[in-house]
């Protein structure tokens, strides 16, 4: 039973839609700013829900699959277009309540703010091929080690720059520093590429297959944490470490931000052997949550 439950909540994508939330308020906390509104969370865990369930629309037509993932898939067909069409629906809802009720905000929302929305989609619908014929070699998600780079972008958009422009419709008063909004965005893209990377390692000998020139595939499991991951990961310690002398945060705030790189570079070398799915998506997505419950604790010891 509870097994079940656990599936359901990963292999649903249940808890990717909690990550998205955990990120937002993450967001929201660093910034000093309000909270957006329930109706606005809703529809973030939906649409995630909905985004990484879209993937396995099709699974039922698999015959056979080494995709334990997939597998799930094909037993729990009906679950999963429940949980498609019922998130869809949340969203579809959710969505019309908030431009009814926000539309004379939405009409004259500045232009910035809809370049924001853009890229998002934009980077969102490239990334399952989501475009007309004539542009459907812009598959992102086929595109090798473009894959991961687009879809922590996608991630670093939802959860740093839709909060701000939400906030906007919402008629919410704010300031914030742009050399912060970027410096965030860009920390958020790269550990959320890193997570990417790291996840693509479970689906290494479907891409070789496949062709699918991802890091794993050309450069292996192992050279990849040592070349690709650890780089990164060290690279993103220096920038924290950068930043939180520049706006005189403290050794507190640095410390309690360093945990979720430290944690992040044990589990990243811990996969040279291979793992089950579940860890990948218990362990690996839930430095995510790790990121943003730090980042949290670490603003409670700025004093601004």
């Amino acid at each position: 039973m509870f097994d079940r439950i656990i599936k359901v909540i990963f292999f649903g994508n249940y808890f990717i839609g909690i990550l998205a939330i955990a990120l937002s308020i993450e967001s929201c906390i660093q910034l000093r700013l309000p909270f957006n509104s329930i109706a606005y969370y809703g529809l973030l865990f939906s649409a995630t829900v909905m985004y990484y369930s879209y993937a396995y629309r099709g699974a039922a037509a698999s015959a056979i699959t080494t995709n334990t993932r997939t597998e799930w898939y094909t037993r729990h067909h009906r679950f999963a277009q429940w949980n498609l069409g019922m998130s869809f629906l949340v969203c579809l809802v959710l969505g019309t309540y908030l431009i009814t009720k926000y539309h004379s905000a939405v009409g004259v929302l500045p232009l910035e703010y809809w370049l924001i929305i853009g890229m998002a989609g934009i980077a969102g619908l490239l990334y399952y091929g989501l475009v007309p014929p004539f542009l459907h070699r812009l598959n992102l998600r086929n595109t090798g080690w473009l894959k991961a780079f687009v879809i922590g972008f996608v991630w670093a958009c939802c959860v740093n720059l839709l909060p701000l422009v939400m906030l906007k419709i919402e008629g919410a008063a704010y300031t914030v520093d742009p050399v912060f909004i970027v410096w965030l965005f860009i920390k958020n893209w790269m550990f959320c590429t890193v997570n990417a990377i790291m996840f693509d390692m479970k689906d290494y000998d479907e891409d070789a297959n496949k062709q699918l020139k991802t890091f794993v595939v050309q450069f292996g499991i192992r050279r990849t944490i040592f070349y690709v991951l650890f780089p990164l990961l060290l690279a993103g310690v220096l920038a924290l470490a950068i930043f939180v002398h520049f706006m005189h945060f403290g050794l507190i705030p640095f410390l309690i931000n360093l945990l979720p790189y430290l944690l992040l570079l044990v589990v990243a070398y811990s996969m040279h052997t291979r793992k089950n799915i579940l860890f990948y998506l218990i362990v690996i997505d839930g430095m995510l949550l790790v990121k943003a419950l730090c980042g949290m604790i670490a603003m409670q010891f700025i004093v601004r």
